[in-house]
């Protein structure tokens, strides 16, 4: 679609799925009224004004497993062409020439590839590159260095690499620290007759630094299949009888193409059902393995903070969210923010969800904070969040056994009880006979269903906490009647539904 087409359109629907032409900038997001999710079908998601997504509450996510082995086999391939003279070569004979000496190549084994950007394509990359003999070595400040030495890599600085590679590659996603990393300077400092292959991004280069190094015969030859504008306009560098172009085709192929389309769908999906999505790009990065041990607890951490929010007295000054157990083994910021999105959207008049939570809290100056300990006497995996308000503080803790969120501690008292009803009602009462009854009967007197009920307590005759779920709505007048009791001391009633 042309921008205005777009800008007309969109509002109208609640998801937007593009590839890397169409820009949606800050006023596409803010026409898209319904949105709540665009997908990039495909890797790169600079076309896409994350900031403004983040702000509206919108989710972005991409496809970037679909298209990986397309991109590292189209790298291979013209990092071969590149060596053996390949384009030049067909074009000589096909014109009439048979000039065999003047494409003389170079073997790449034993060579020295230098792998920019360890990320699945650059893994990709390596994993072939092994079989054709070559030394690796890569630049990636944020791969672990075990990561680097099980596939085979030998990790350097930037500097490093350029000083010892032989064929240098990119595979580094576009940001403003890796924007032009291969520029004057750095072709200058390049071992004399490297050969470098962009299949990445176009800005990743300086291209009038690619012309030079062309020129000088610092470079023996440059391979580019993206570009800083596309397409490129005809020049030295497109033109040059030692660069091998071809038109942004690390994605084009059958495969490829069915699989990016396949993954994107998936996420899309995965959003409109409320489930947190494997690549959402503007939320933290959660690995598959780690997403698999997390989400079943997303549900838990919302429903956490859901009931926190209903059950709070006084102005929220901030909130603690503890894990425990194997969940505290890895990154918990999807569940920080699934147990921010349960205690803010009640109360929001914005679209909230695991991708603006954390901001809208922010913007309420709540202080944020969280706490991990890698054991847990009671559960393999506990959530837990203390909220701290003008009040006091109170606390629920919960976990997901047998794929259902468990309600197990409400502040001091453990009990276990499932939230699968519309209401729950919390009642801090005297352990004593006939508590229990007197609510039911009231509930009864005023054709409110009981679903379930459950008590903890923390000593015989003290202190105790009733939650009973109901099917059916409490209105005021009950609630008073029901705070009337003499053994009573508070009734809340906390809404699910919805």
């Amino acid at each position: 679609m042309k921008p205005a087409e777009l800008l007309e359109t969109v509002g109208g629907y609640h998801a937007l799925v593009v590839r890397s032409e169409t820009k949606v900038n800050r006023e596409v997001i803010a026409a898209g009224k319904n949105l709540q999710v665009i997908a990039r079908a495909g890797i790169g998601v600079d076309n896409i004004d994350l900031d403004a997504a983040t702000g509206a509450g919108i989710a972005v996510v991409n496809a970037p497993t679909g298209n990986t082995v397309a991109a590292a086999e189209h790298t291979m391939a013209l990092m071969l062409a590149l060596a053996r003279n390949v384009p030049g070569a067909h074009h000589s004979l096909q014109s009439g020439e048979w000039k065999r000496s003047a494409f003389m190549g170079v073997e790449v084994r034993d060579k020295t590839l230098g792998i920019c950007g360890l990320g699945r394509v650059g893994t990709e990359v390596a994993r072939r590159a092994q079989a054709f003999g070559m030394r690796l070595v890569g630049y990636d400040p944020f791969v672990a260095p075990e990561y680097a030495r099980r596939i085979g890599v030998d990790l350097l600085s930037l500097d490093d690499l350029l000083a010892e590679s032989d064929f240098v590659t990119l595979h580094t996603p576009l940001t403003e620290g890796t924007r032009g990393m291969l520029g004057m300077r750095q072709i200058e400092t390049i071992k004399p007759g490297a050969r470098v292959i962009n299949v990445a991004r176009g800005e990743l280069v300086d291209e009038a630094a690619l012309l030079a190094g062309l020129e000088s015969g610092r470079l023996s030859g440059v391979a580019l299949d993206v570009f800083s504008k596309e397409p490129p306009e005809r020049g030295p560098l497109v033109e040059h009888p030692r660069a091998i172009v071809t038109p942004h085709l690390g994605a084009s192929t059958r495969e490829a193409q069915r699989e990016v389309a396949i993954e994107a769908a998936e996420q899309v999906l995965a959003v409109l059902r409320g489930e947190p999505a494997r690549n959402t790009v503007n939320a933290p990065f959660v690995a598959p393995e780690v997403h698999e041990v997390l989400a079943p607890f997303v549900p838990a951490a919302s429903v956490v903070g859901k009931l926190l929010g209903f059950l709070s007295e006084g102005q929220i000054t901030g909130i603690t969210v503890s894990y425990e157990g194997e969940i505290a083994q890895h990154d918990c910021r999807m569940l920080q923010a699934a147990v921010l999105a349960g205690l803010l959207a009640p109360v929001s008049t914005v679209n909230v969800n695991l991708i603006n939570a954390p901001v809208l809290a922010r913007e309420r100056g709540w202080s944020v904070t969280d706490q991990s300990n890698r054991v847990s006497r009671e559960y393999a995996s506990l959530i837990s969040a203390t909220l701290q308000t003008a009040n006091g503080s109170l606390s629920l803790s919960a976990t997901s056994m047998r794929d259902e969120t468990h309600i197990v501690k409400f502040n001091d008292y453990w009990m276990d009880i499932v939230p699968n009803t519309p209401y729950l009602l919390f009642v801090d009462n005297r352990d004593q006979p006939g508590s229990i009854g007197a609510v039911g009967t009231i509930a009864g007197r005023h054709n409110i269903n009981i679903s379930f009920m459950g008590v903890g307590r923390i000593q015989l005759r003290g202190q105790a906490m009733m939650v009973i779920g109901l099917d059916d709505p409490v209105p005021s007048h009950v609630m008073d009647e029901i705070r009337a009791l003499s053994h009573i001391a508070n009734a809340r009633v906390a809404t699910l539904a919805g």
